[in-house]
Parts: C-alpha cells; sequence; structure tokens
C-alpha cells in the first residue's frame, strides 16, 4: 500500500504550532524548491506530514521603515528583487544569481536562509547587511543576527519547532558593491559565492565586509578591522596587506576539509576555490587602489 501524505495549510501561527505538536514529525513546506532538488527523480517522494506555509499571510508582508526593510519568510525571490532600488544592491546581485526566473517565483527567502544541509546563497548577503532574524515558537519569538544564525558549521542556530518568520534588513548605504558566484565546470550544481562590500564617507573607508558562503562562512574580520579609517583610494600596500591576510586565514583550511569550499564531495577542488577566492579579492581591491 502506498503512504499516505497528509498536507496541513494552517492561516495563522496558532494553528501552525497546534498541528506542529500534533504530529511532531512534520516538514515545513514553503517553496518547495530544496526538497525536490535533493531527490532529483521524475516522481518525488514526499514526507507523510507536511504543513504548507502558503496561506499564512504574515509571512507574505513587506515594510518599510526609514532604517530597515522587513521582509516576510514567504517572500519569493523573485518578489524581492523586483522591489527594485529600496533592496541593497549586494542582496539584489545574489538574488538575481540564483536559477532563473521561474524557480525565483517559487523559492522562498525563508527557505533559503534556513536551509539545513548547506549555506545558500543568500546567507553571505544577509551578514554582510548585519541583517537580524525572526524566530518564533508556540510560545515566545526572538531576534538573531545573521552572522550568528549562519556562520557556523551544522544546522542553523534554531531550536526545535521554532519557524524564521520576519527578515529585518538595514537600509544604511553601502558606496561599493562586488558579488560573484562561482561554478564548477560539467556540473549543474553552483559552488560557493562571494561579495565584497564598504561604505566610505569624504574618501574615509568607514567600514568594509568580504565574506564566501560555501558549505559554511568564511569571513577574515582583522582584515576589514585594519583597513577601517584608511583614505581611498587605498595605497598599494594595504591593499597587498588585505590579500596577503585573506591567504594566510584560507592557508588553515587544509585541503581535505572539502566542507568549507562550496561541494562537499569528490568533484570538489579546495585549493581551486582558495585561488579564486584570492583571485577575486585582489582584483576588487585593485579597484579603489590608487
Amino acid at each position: 500500500m502506498a503512504a499516505v501524505n497528509r498536507v496541513f495549510t494552517p492561516e495563522g501561527f496558532p494553528e501552525l504550532f497546534s498541528t506542529w505538536d500534533r504530529f511532531p514529525d512534520s516538514v515545513l513546506y514553503a517553496g518547495g524548491t530544496e526538497l525536490i532538488r535533493r531527490q532529483g527523480s521524475i516522481v518525488p517522494v514526499l514526507p507523510s506530514n507536511i504543513i504548507s506555509l502558503h496561506k499564512m499571510e504574515e509571512l507574505r508582508k513587506i515594510s518599510r521603515t526609514e532604517r530597515y526593510l522587513e521582509i516576510g519568510a514567504m517572500v519569493s525571490l523573485g518578489q524581492i528583487i523586483r522591489l527594485g532600488k529600496i533592496v541593497p544592491e549586494v542582496l539584489i546581485s545574489c538574488l538575481e544569481s540564483i536559477a532563473g526566473p521561474q524557480l525565483r517565483n517559487s523559492a522562498s527567502i525563508g527557505g533559503n536562509i534556513c536551509n539545513p544541509g548547506r549555506r545558500l546563497d543568500a546567507s553571505a548577503p544577509m551578514i554582510a547587511l548585519d541583517a537580524q532574524f525572526e524566530l518564533r515558537t508556540a510560545q515566545s519569538s526572538r531576534w538573531v543576527a545573521a552572522a550568528r544564525f549562519s556562520s557556523l558549521p551544522g544546522p542553523p542556530v534554531m531550536a526545535p519547532y521554532e519557524i524564521l518568520t520576519r527578515i529585518r534588513i538595514p537600509l544604511e548605504p553601502w558606496n561599493f558593491t562586488r558579488y560573484f558566484k562561482f561554478s564548477t565546470p560539467g556540473l549543474s550544481e553552483p559552488g560557493g559565492c562571494i561579495l565584497f562590500i564598504l561604505r566610505n564617507q569624504k574618501n574615509l573607508l568607514t567600514s568594509i565586509r568580504i565574506i564566501y558562503s560555501g558549505q559554511t562562512i568564511l569571513r577574515e574580520k582583522n582584515a576589514e578591522t585594519q583597513l577601517a579609517g584608511k583614505h581611498l583610494p587605498l595605497e598599494k600596500k594595504d591593499a597587498a596587506a588585505l590579500v596577503e591576510s585573506w591567504k594566510t586565514y584560507l592557508s588553515t583550511f587544509k585541503s581535505n576539509e572539502k566542507f568549507v569550499f562550496g561541494r562537499n564531495d569528490r568533484n570538489s577542488n579546495p585549493e581551486l576555490v582558495k585561488a579564486q577566492i584570492l583571485n577575486f579579492i585582489e582584483n576588487t581591491i585593485m579597484q579603489i587602489s590608487d
């Protein structure tokens, strides 16, 4: 006898958590893109109990204040792109690099952030932009910094039966943005991605962020701190020091630590990815150097 799949469609948080309590093995379903992608079969095998979030209107809200943009976890990647210039450039660049329009209109931002297997693309810009995530259980809610939520190896920082509900993104301006997504020749599976953003005032560099996202997050904060307060364009010695800091940082990861660099299988090439990261950083820093 074929397995029976039950799909629940709560319309509010009380109903959602009540269902989750009665059927604790239930899997939350948003865009469904990752669930289908992992299987690779024509007819996917679905979990026995599914809680579809499609009727949760509170998870689809978008609001803006002078300081923040707030996006519900069920808002699709395509919807965020169509918001236009109110969205920070680095996030737009990231989302536009994900698959094609059809998938972007299905995939939710919450699903991208909460992927349990690896850090998907949106993690890097969320950390760079100092985003905050609202997490909710049946009893309470809390805000967690994107850096804490996504930067550690392993699953995101979530308690059992906790759901991501909102993303809050500061709207502080960034004067320079570069974003690049790696790919592996001959493979459809994407590699990691890297971004470089900075803020300056009157040619004084006030903040810089360089973040790589693959199986986990890489960020060399010491290099960022050393450049804060430098004048633009940077002197060649300061640019070279940044590249050298990253070279030293990457050397601490051994070639067999494939979990760090993109794909976690025999096709990954950590040394190639290290070289790509350094090449990106060197080429980018030269654009703001004399």
